[in-house]
């Protein structure tokens, strides 16, 4: 297996973003993928997984790992914390400080970001739904 960093102004990355979105997460909406940084990974050339990382819209020297995903039969396999290791060492080579994300009734990727070395944390300002779990990481 392969992780790729994807330029997204390249419409065919976009597309399998996309799909790979609805297909790992199908009752979310399409996250928009134009800003930040993602990545795919494959397996014999086949796309099986992404994920996201984007500048903070409230901390400066903070990044927030926008989403994530894997096919269903590839799960279980350590891909969630190889994705967010990318993430990671993309915000270290950026200069950010922190990195921030959430869970909304999630114990897996919640388990995978507590095995990464996040903390919940409450903050000031919640920005999603009733029952949201907040992370954070000091790089």
């Amino acid at each position: 297996m392969q992780i790729k960093h994807v330029d997204t102004s390249v419409l065919s990355n976009v597309e399998v973003l996309n799909k790979l979105q609805k297909e790992c997460l199908p009752g979310d909406s399409i996250y928009n993928v134009s800003n930040g940084w993602w990545w795919v990974i494959y397996d014999n050339n086949i796309p099986i997984g992404f994920c996201g990382v984007s500048p903070s819209a409230r901390w400066l020297d903070c990044c927030y790992l926008c989403r994530a995903g894997v096919v269903s039969s590839f799960r279980g396999r350590g891909l969630q914390k190889k994705l967010i290791r990318a993430r990671e060492k993309m915000a270290r080579k950026l200069g950010f400080a922190w990195a921030i994300s959430d869970t909304y009734y999630n114990p897996a990727s919640s388990n995978s970001l507590i095995s990464c070395g996040y903390k919940l944390y409450e903050p000031l300002h919640p920005w999603g739904a009733k029952g949201t779990l907040y992370w954070r990481k000091k790089l």
